[in-house]
């Protein structure tokens, strides 16, 4: 497939997804040439027919490539790898087949588990105001079991999880950040390895990127957020005093 233009990665306006950042990481990585279209999910804009359609399921990221629309990061990459693939284009998997399953692995355990990480230590905090609570007993929990796992895999000294970068490395990366930067603890090898992994230029090309100096309040005002969250709580009772 030839690299054509008209490719269009959709993200959103706060820059704070964890799955648009998986997506514009392994774009860049595979040597694409794309614009990003942010999609303003605190005005629904993801439900507009249009995009709607064309997504079908009404959520970010979106690739539009040359006219081919594909939703969801993980399928996202899988194309990607497959559609440019090497040598051609650098890989975003590993060469080997099974740590490239291992790869997939981690990256769908990072969407389908761990929540209680993601809840109490959600990108908002990453990128604005911390966390001012500790862990919960199952955020402790979970954030243990993110940190068993991901010292099983790196090998002492290594700098990646499979002799190489792969996507992989930046998604965990990021899940560790959701504990680092709000001062939860992380071993120390581990914590060296998320920051390397950090300073990756097209990583820091997603996280230096301009973004709303302040949060808005009607993010946490979303439907999408559970009505219980500390935050989204939080919010409503801002709102209601206001």
């Amino acid at each position: 497939m030839s690299d054509q233009p008209g490719r269009a990665l959709y993200g959103e306006t706060l820059w704070i997804s964890p799955y648009v950042f998986s997506s514009f990481v392994a774009l860049h990585e595979k040597g694409l040439a794309f614009v990003v279209d942010e999609v303003s999910l605190l005005e629904n804009a993801q439900q507009a027919d249009a995009y709607r359609e064309r997504s079908l399921t009404a959520r970010v990221p979106m690739l539009d490539d040359g006219g081919f629309c594909l939703a969801e990061s993980s399928a996202i990459a899988d194309y990607l790898e497959d559609a440019y693939p090497a040598p051609g284009h650098p890989r975003v998997f590993p060469e080997n087949l099974r740590d490239r399953a291992r790869a997939r692995m981690l990256m769908a355990w990072f969407r389908s588990d761990l929540g209680a990480v993601r809840e109490e230590r959600p990108t908002t905090t990453m990128f604005y105001e911390r966390a001012t609570r500790p862990l919960s007993s199952a955020g402790i929990e979970a954030a243990g079991k993110l940190i068993r796992g991901a010292e099983s895999l790196l090998r002492p000294g290594a700098s990646s999880l499979f002799g190489a970068w792969c996507l992989a490395d930046s998604e965990l990366a990021f899940m560790l950040h959701r504990l680092i930067l709000n001062g939860d603890e992380v071993p120390a090898r581990l914590r060296a390895y998320a920051q390397a992994q950090w300073q990756r230029p097209v990583v820091r090309a997603f996280i230096d990127h301009s973004r709303p100096v302040k949060l808005p309040r009607e993010y946490w005002l979303m439907p999408v957020h559970p009505a219980d969250n500390e935050f989204a709580r939080a919010a409503r009772e801002e709102a209601s005093r206001s």
